[in-house]
Protein backbone atom coordinates (compact mmCIF):
# COMPACT_ATOMS: atom_id res chain seq x y z
CA UNK A 1 0.00 0.00 0.00
CA UNK A 2 3.01 2.20 0.13
CA UNK A 3 3.78 2.21 -3.30
CA UNK A 4 1.17 4.24 -5.91
CA UNK A 5 -1.29 2.04 -7.67
CA UNK A 6 0.53 4.13 -10.86
CA UNK A 7 3.10 1.45 -10.70
CA UNK A 8 0.25 -1.34 -11.99
CA UNK A 9 -0.07 0.11 -15.47
CA UNK A 10 3.53 0.70 -15.92
CA UNK A 11 4.62 -2.88 -14.70
CA UNK A 12 1.79 -4.33 -17.14
CA UNK A 13 2.54 -2.20 -20.24
CA UNK A 14 6.13 -3.53 -20.05
CA UNK A 15 5.14 -7.23 -19.98
CA UNK A 16 5.37 -7.61 -16.11
CA UNK A 17 1.80 -8.62 -14.70
CA UNK A 18 0.86 -6.36 -12.25
CA UNK A 19 -2.01 -5.29 -9.32
CA UNK A 20 -2.17 -3.64 -6.46
CA UNK A 21 -2.82 -4.82 -3.06
CA UNK A 22 -5.89 -2.43 -2.78
CA UNK A 23 -7.73 -4.25 -5.92
CA UNK A 24 -7.02 -7.41 -4.08
CA UNK A 25 -7.27 -6.83 -0.25
CA UNK A 26 -7.82 -4.66 2.84
CA UNK A 27 -5.68 -1.49 2.74
CA UNK A 28 -5.35 -2.31 6.62
CA UNK A 29 -4.21 -6.21 5.60
CA UNK A 30 -1.18 -7.51 7.47
CA UNK A 31 1.76 -7.89 5.87
CA UNK A 32 1.59 -11.39 6.73
CA UNK A 33 -1.51 -11.99 5.07
CA UNK A 34 0.26 -9.94 1.74
CA UNK A 35 2.87 -12.81 1.66
CA UNK A 36 0.46 -15.66 2.07
CA UNK A 37 -1.21 -13.79 -0.71
CA UNK A 38 1.51 -13.84 -2.72
CA UNK A 39 3.21 -17.04 -2.13
CA UNK A 40 -0.73 -19.28 -2.24
CA UNK A 41 -0.58 -17.06 -5.68
CA UNK A 42 2.94 -17.54 -7.27
CA UNK A 43 2.90 -13.64 -7.16
CA UNK A 44 5.82 -11.45 -6.64
CA UNK A 45 5.43 -8.38 -3.91
CA UNK A 46 6.68 -5.44 -4.95
CA UNK A 47 7.05 -2.78 -1.75
CA UNK A 48 8.73 0.17 -0.49
CA UNK A 49 8.09 -1.45 3.01
CA UNK A 50 11.39 -2.98 4.37
CA UNK A 51 9.58 -4.88 7.08
CA UNK A 52 8.81 -7.66 4.02
CA UNK A 53 12.46 -8.27 3.35
CA UNK A 54 12.75 -8.70 7.18
CA UNK A 55 9.63 -11.10 7.02
CA UNK A 56 10.77 -12.99 4.51
CA UNK A 57 14.08 -13.77 6.36
CA UNK A 58 12.36 -14.69 9.74
CA UNK A 59 9.94 -17.54 7.70
CA UNK A 60 13.32 -19.14 5.60
CA UNK A 61 10.93 -19.57 3.09
CA UNK A 62 11.55 -19.91 -0.67
CA UNK A 63 8.38 -17.52 -1.38
CA UNK A 64 7.24 -15.40 -2.61
CA UNK A 65 9.96 -13.63 -3.99
CA UNK A 66 9.84 -9.64 -2.73
CA UNK A 67 11.14 -6.69 -4.61
CA UNK A 68 12.35 -4.03 -2.34
CA UNK A 69 12.74 -0.40 -3.53
CA UNK A 70 14.79 1.68 -0.85
CA UNK A 71 14.99 5.53 -2.34
CA UNK A 72 12.95 8.66 -1.01
CA UNK A 73 11.09 9.18 -4.26
CA UNK A 74 9.40 5.92 -5.47
CA UNK A 75 7.04 7.06 -8.00
CA UNK A 76 6.90 5.54 -11.50
CA UNK A 77 7.95 8.45 -12.93
CA UNK A 78 11.35 8.91 -11.36
CA UNK A 79 12.40 5.05 -10.37
CA UNK A 80 10.60 3.12 -13.22
CA UNK A 81 13.05 2.69 -15.83
CA UNK A 82 15.32 1.42 -12.95
CA UNK A 83 13.22 -0.79 -11.57
CA UNK A 84 12.09 -2.33 -15.13
CA UNK A 85 15.88 -2.77 -15.90
CA UNK A 86 16.26 -4.73 -12.45
CA UNK A 87 13.38 -6.56 -13.67
CA UNK A 88 14.99 -7.46 -16.98
CA UNK A 89 17.51 -8.35 -15.46
CA UNK A 90 16.81 -10.57 -12.42
CA UNK A 91 13.70 -11.87 -13.41
CA UNK A 92 15.11 -15.68 -13.85
CA UNK A 93 15.76 -15.05 -9.96
CA UNK A 94 12.58 -13.55 -8.90
CA UNK A 95 10.84 -16.82 -10.73
CA UNK A 96 12.91 -19.08 -8.16
CA UNK A 97 12.90 -16.86 -5.49
CA UNK A 98 14.46 -14.41 -4.40
CA UNK A 99 14.31 -10.88 -2.33
CA UNK A 100 15.80 -7.91 -4.94
CA UNK A 101 16.13 -4.67 -3.67
CA UNK A 102 16.97 -1.63 -6.08
CA UNK A 103 17.98 1.75 -5.02
CA UNK A 104 19.06 4.98 -7.96
CA UNK A 105 22.65 3.13 -8.33
CA UNK A 106 22.06 -0.70 -7.90
CA UNK A 107 20.37 -3.16 -7.55
CA UNK A 108 20.93 -6.39 -5.66
CA UNK A 109 19.82 -9.90 -5.52
CA UNK A 110 19.59 -12.74 -3.01
CA UNK A 111 18.45 -15.79 -3.72
CA UNK A 112 15.66 -17.47 -1.33
CA UNK A 113 15.46 -18.74 1.24
CA UNK A 114 18.06 -16.26 3.34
Amino acid sequence: MKLSPDWAPLLNENGFEAVHWSVIGAYNAPDTEIMQWARDNSWVVFTHDLDFGILLAHSKDGSPSVIQVRTQDVSPEHLGPIVLSALRAHGEALESGALLTIDESKSRVRILPI
